[in-house]
């Protein structure tokens, strides 16, 4: 095995959310990202007693995770339809209950191992701007339920 030399870049990620269920997934690409992090925090509380001799000691009890992702908006060629991903985030927004919740995965286009999947409730902030600016949506993918490691999908 070769030592790594090249400086993974931003762009690597890649985000499909299902358009099916989650009995029968349809993964379907997020087209047009421009910005994409993910963050999952650990809850770590004091768990120091007399025993540990002045040392202090924690213990984790809970972890949580979120997505934040930027993208342009795309729209049919006659200006009719927005892309059915996006259409999917934004209605998902606007829900409650289970309709509220999507399915996504998220992994590394290269084929490299790093890839997750889970549910998540969406927030959608439309971001304005000039006359001359796209048009832009982040979204803020709450976690609701473990994000799980899974195999790369693009894996060769």
């Amino acid at each position: 095995m070769s030592t790594p030399t090249e400086t993974a870049l931003a762009r690597r990620w890649r985000m499909d959310v299902n358009m099916g269920t989650s009995g029968s997934p349809d993964w379907q690409l997020c087209p047009a990202i421009t910005e994409f992090q993910w963050t999952a925090d650990p809850n770590h509380e004091d768990d120091t007693t007399y025993d540990t001799d002045g040392w202090k000691t924690n213990v984790k009890t809970a972890q949580e995770w979120e997505v934040e992702a930027t993208f342009n908006r795309k729209a049919s060629p006659d200006s009719t339809t927005y892309s059915p991903v996006h259409e999917k985030l934004r209605t998902a927004f606007l829900a409650y209950g289970e309709d509220s919740r999507v399915g996504i995965r998220f992994y590394d286009r290269n084929g490299l191992p790093e890839a997750y999947t889970g549910e998540v409730l969406v927030a959608w902030e439309p971001q304005g701007g000039e006359y001359t600016d796209l048009d832009q949506v982040q979204v803020t993918l709450t976690g609701t339920g473990p994000l799980t490691p899974i195999t790369n999908p693009v894996t060769p």
